[in-house]
């Protein structure tokens, strides 16, 4: 039996399968065994993609217009197709890049060998740049009070926001402004300013 399927990837109307449809009609495919979907072809779980595989039988085979309508992804057409050869059911492109893949035939089979090599070496490359940068990248970070700073701002820090206050320098004297009377130096005013204020009119009235 053939089964067809086809697929545009938007789904506003503003794409047609009438393409696909005569020429899978063509190739000698009932109506209703057509499947369509309208949906990205990086998509997996397209629903009339899944009814279309669970739809085929033992010595059926799947025909498609293009390769790309059954997906983009190379590792999920190999996979696909990997699960109807065991299934003992075939894939026909009709034309196309992959118009060569027939897996009913020997050569046909051959072409597909090919693809799924290409899979095998693009996962083998992908895991080799993973455990490169793996490797290459650092195994730890510096400490925070390291003598080379870590952050990449910390050059933009200035050094008073982050050096210690020197004992040693000199206190400033006190204005009677400042609310940290730790860091003055005492004179011959009072830190607090509204004392010193009325011990002066005391004085001042004891001496009428």
């Amino acid at each position: 039996m053939l089964v067809g399927y086809m697929r545009v990837s938007k789904a506003d109307g503003s794409q047609s399968t009438d393409l696909q449809r005569d020429a899978l009609l063509a190739a000698g495919i009932a109506e209703d065994s057509l499947y369509e979907d309208r949906a990205s072809g990086k998509k997996e779980d397209r629903p009339q993609l899944v009814a279309c595989l669970k739809a085929l039988r033992h010595e059926d085979t799947l025909i498609v217009w293009k390769l790309d309508r059954l997906g983009r992804d190379l590792r999920h057409l190999v996979n696909i197709v990997h699960d109807l050869t065991e299934r003992g059911i075939g894939l026909k492109v009709l034309t196309g890049q992959g118009a060569a893949i027939d897996t009913t035939t020997a050569s046909g089979k051959l072409v597909f060998g090919i693809f799924a090599a290409l899979a095998e070496f693009e996962r083998e490359l992908i895991s080799e740049r993973t455990l490169a940068g793996l490797a290459s990248a650092p195994t730890k970070r510096p400490p925070r009070n390291s003598a080379s700073p870590w952050h990449p701002w910390a050059s933009r820090i200035p050094k008073s926001a982050t050096s210690a206050p020197n004992s040693a320098s000199p206190a400033r004297p006190c204005t009677g402004t400042c609310h940290r009377p730790g860091n003055c130096a005492p004179t011959a005013k009072s830190s607090f300013p509204g004392r010193w204020a009325a011990e002066v009119r005391l004085r001042r009235w004891t001496a009428r």
